[in-house]
């Protein structure tokens, strides 16, 4: 599995087909045919990773964003992004 530290940067993988849903992002893989709920946080993760981010710097963004303790913010990060990869919705920014 991918290593996923938290400087790290991950960026989407091309080709997914997303759309909001009261003001829920919804995902059509489309390589898999699976859909998903991104929710309204994994949603704000997703807009995020259109640029090469790390955990870190989700965690920074977010602990700004919404009212979350940064350790609690961090596993919760972490737990997404290690869905999101194994998934193939993420993948590691190539330097």
């Amino acid at each position: 599995m991918t290593n996923l530290a938290p400087d790290r940067p991950f960026v989407q993988v091309p080709g997914n087909i997303v759309s909001d849903m009261d003001g829920e992002k919804v995902m059509l893989n489309v390589s898999s045919g699976k859909y998903f709920n991104l929710g309204q946080v994994g949603g704000r993760i997703w807009e995020l990773l259109v640029e090469p981010a790390s955990v870190s710097q989700l965690v920074e963004t977010l602990t700004e964003e919404y009212d979350v303790m940064p350790e609690q913010c961090a596993y919760q990060v972490s737990s997404y992004m290690k869905l999101l990869l194994k998934e193939q919705l993420i993948q590691p920014h190539a330097d």
